[in-house]
């Protein structure tokens, strides 16, 4: 029982480079949802905190600033509209702008050095309505509470004298948040695939679907690649913009497709705890096909004026009760804000 534990301290960097770049954003989540002490946390901290990370890149998006607008559209079967009324889970064809991306604020970083990678979508309804998602390349969040991205975030800053993050500092937190083991056996488990096409993303946080009679589904969801899994390998490790290059050259071959699949919660399932993954029985559900057929670069792109916004969601769903959303919905104004500005400044 004690050698995982023993293991973070020699593993801390490895681990940090997937940790701390989401964690520092998720900081910046939790402060603009208003759930810390200002006294304690503030957006100026945060802001210095990231750009000592990543640098200060004007213009971008303070996370996932890297990334490419993807097209094309979402061809519902009809299976999910017996748990949601949404007019984009019935049959038919939804038209869907997006994007493909990787973590951090450094819209310069290689491909190869980030492994977390994200997908968002914006589901474009007949009836004026939209569906707004983010999703990420990671099976569950590292800790289940505020407070716990907080002393994460805190947890992993670099030491003064070493310029890396304290081992001993680590251990105290994961004795503090034993709920980040799992994370961390993932994480060191974990290899980057060769291809965005390749990659499971995953919704992370629950939210509602709603009935035609009105009744509440608490769900996750995921897209699901066509395509099979394939590590990183050794090439990919030389070429900075393998992601947006192999995106290319496939969808100059043809469209690359991921099934949408919604997984229903059990009896007991928390929808406000987003560090534990449901059980593998639970019921899962096609609910049809993500089809994209184009890309496009993202500064002055398709996707670049779209704040994905994961509260801007169409009748049929609503947001569960993780204290997170509301978060995430506030700092992505603000970042949407800050960056438009920029760009309006800058011509």
């Amino acid at each position: 029982m004690n050698k995982p534990f023993l293991s973070v301290g020699h593993k801390i960097v490895r681990l940090a480079i997937i940790i701390v770049i989401p964690l520092l954003l998720i900081a910046l989540f939790v402060w603009a949802g208003g759930w810390l002490d200002t006294g304690r946390l503030t957006s100026d901290k945060l802001i210095i905190a990231l750009e000592k990370s990543n640098g200060n890149h004007p213009g971008y998006r303070r996370n996932h600033a890297k990334g490419v607008c993807i097209l094309g559209d979402f061809s519902a079967n009809g299976n999910a509209s017996a748990l949601s009324r949404a007019a984009l889970f019935a049959s038919g064809v939804t038209p869907v702008v997006g994007r493909l991306a990787m973590a951090g604020g450094n819209p310069n970083a290689p491909d190869y050095a980030v492994p977390i990678r994200s997908m968002a979508l914006a589901f474009y309804q007949k009836n004026g309505e939209q569906w707004r998602t983010g999703m990420n390349a990671m099976p569950f969040f590292p800790v289940q509470s505020v407070q716990g991205f907080y002393d994460l975030q805190t947890a992993t800053l670099p030491d003064a004298k070493t310029g890396k993050p304290d081992p001993a500092r680590m251990q105290a937190f994961v004795r503090q948040h034993p709920e980040i083991k799992p994370f961390f056996a993932w994480a060191k488990q974990y290899v980057p695939s060769s291809s965005w096409v390749r990659d499971q993303f995953n919704s992370l946080n629950a939210f509602n679907f709603i009935d035609k009679e009105g009744h509440s589904h608490l769900v996750r969801w995921s897209m699901v690649p066509h395509a099979d899994y394939q590590a990183m390998d050794e090439n990919e490790k030389n070429d900075a913009n393998f992601l947006q290059r192999d995106l290319q050259q496939r969808l100059a071959n043809g469209p690359q497709k991921w099934d949408l699949m919604v997984t229903v919660a059990g009896s007991g399932d928390k929808g406000n705890d987003a560090s534990i993954s449901w059980p593998a029985d639970r019921q899962v559900i096609n609910a049809g096909t993500l089809t994209i057929n184009k890309t496009t670069a993202q500064q002055q792109g398709v996707c670049n004026d779209i704040n994905y916004d994961p509260l801007i969601l169409p009748d049929g769903i609503t947001a569960s009760d993780d204290p997170l959303l509301n978060a995430r919905s506030s700092a992505y104004a603000k970042s949407y804000n800050a960056r438009t500005h920029e760009q309006a400044g800058a011509h």
